[in-house]
């Protein structure tokens, strides 16, 4: 991307696309395809050679992609970066269909840390993986998505509810099933009827004969968007941690080739990451072992690596700048920001900052750093997880953001691209990884 207009744009178009984290990776799938990337089986026989472009799928929902260097091979040390694919959302459950006074509704089940008020009062819609099975009883897997506004979660009339201001809280059980039509006396919904429907309108050529189960979410129609009086300003569902993937990625095609690089982008991150396809996991271990041939390259490989974990920091919110350490409050569009938590919450040391220092400085990128109040809890990343489960040296860092798990996010225009470029010159970094 030539400048941050355009990468904003791209973005954008990426975000809207990426409704789940199986859309997410189909999406990023697809551009590496184009960009000459072949894909790989992790149940049959890899050649990989120098020079070679390749992905690797679990779950539908993580991906790794990664390229063979020709001047420096694989047991020299592998530029990672590391993301996830998975955002704060509702879940339908397996028994959703709820009536109430003629009203058709589904229940939900909140996945990860999310902020429910904003969820109140959206155009929602719903996507995701459905397994079924075709007419001739085989069993398959398809991705849906309805990409029209098909539900919303009615907040209660303030006249009903005079303390609302005050004290409202939300009952996740009981306040927040989605709302999706009426029903005519005596009609009842099969939510199951209605995704066979949705499948055959998507996968007309599937056969479908029974949906089996799902996995969907609901998400919020409202498209992401470059806001603000001089444009200062990106809103979107799933900044957290999509903006990073994209991120990611877009340096990752920018790779010359020469260095070995890699891309992982794990599900699962905010429940935990312990999973087939989380970054507690064997996935990345299992591959970068494929990657080195031996164990003997493996050690050699995961000693002279480094891992650049990007995951969204918290920007200082100027009505609540008391939230923060006075000197450690990142500023939106005033450069990604540094992660350092001394308890290992974040995976920084004083050697990956510095190596991100030297590389920000050369691409003429700011640096900001953040560190939680001391009397605060802090969060974490897929960074200490994959330090711990590889053995990698890695770094935390983030582009400053407001409304983290909120429905819908905010970011500044200018860092994910910078961002980027800085991670554009890391792939392409010649040197060692490790201080002499």
């Amino acid at each position: 991307m030539e400048n941050a207009q355009q990468f904003n744009d791209d973005l954008c178009q990426f975000l809207t696309v990426a409704t789940t984290p199986f859309h997410a990776v189909a999406e990023m799938a697809r551009r590496l395809q184009a960009a000459g990337y072949s894909p790989l089986a992790e149940d049959a026989d890899w050649s990989l050679k120098a020079g070679g472009r390749y992905y690797v799928i679990r779950n539908g929902s993580s991906i790794i992609a990664f390229g063979i260097g020709t001047d420096a091979g694989p047991v020299e040390g592998v530029r990672m970066v590391g993301a996830h694919t998975d955002s704060p959302c509702l879940m339908v459950k397996p028994a959703p269909e709820r009536q109430s006074h003629g009203y058709f509704q589904l229940g939900v089940e909140v996945y990860g840390g999310a902020l429910l008020n904003p969820w109140f009062d959206r155009d929602l819609s719903l996507a995701g993986r459905v397994s079924f099975q075709c007419a001739g009883g085989a069993l398959r897997t398809a991705l849906i998505d309805f990409r029209r506004a098909i539900a919303t979660v009615p907040s209660l009339a303030i006249h009903l509810d005079r303390e609302a201001n005050k004290s409202r809280s939300v009952n996740p059980q009981k306040d927040i099933p989605p709302l999706l039509c009426q029903l005519g006396e005596g009609e009842k919904a099969d939510f199951r009827d209605i995704l066979r429907a949705q499948l055959l309108e998507e996968h007309p050529d599937c056969a479908v004969d029974k949906v089996l189960d799902y996995e969907l979410c609901f998400y919020d129609t409202q498209a992401a968007a470059v806001i603000g009086l001089q444009g200062d300003f990106l809103a979107s569902a799933r900044l957290d941690n999509l903006l990073s993937c994209y991120t990611g990625l877009q340096a990752l095609l920018q790779w010359d080739g020469k260095a070995t690089v890699l891309l992982v982008c794990n599900d699962h991150e905010e429940v935990g990451s312990l999973s087939a396809a989380g970054a507690q996991g064997p996935m990345l271990g299992s591959v970068l072992k494929r990657i080195a041939g031996d164990l003997a390259g493996y050690s050699a490989l995961t000693e002279r690596s480094m891992m650049i974990s990007a995951d969204n920091a918290h920007g200082i919110h100027p009505n609540y700048a008391d939230r923060h350490d006075e000197n450690h409050g990142p500023l939106l569009n005033a450069g990604p920001v540094i992660k350092i938590n001394s308890n290992q919450r974040y995976a920084s040391n004083s050697e990956t900052t510095g190596m991100y220092r030297m590389l920000a400085a050369a691409e003429g990128v700011p640096v900001q750093s953040f560190v939680v109040r001391t009397d605060m809890a802090c969060g974490s990343t897929i960074g200490p997880i994959t330090a711990g489960e590889v053995g990698v040296r890695t770094l935390d860092i983030g582009v400053p953001t407001f409304g983290m798990h909120s429905i819908r996010e905010l970011a500044g225009t200018q860092d994910a691209y910078n961002l980027s470029r800085v991670l554009r010159r890391y792939y392409n970094f010649a040197g060692p990884l490790a201080a002499s």
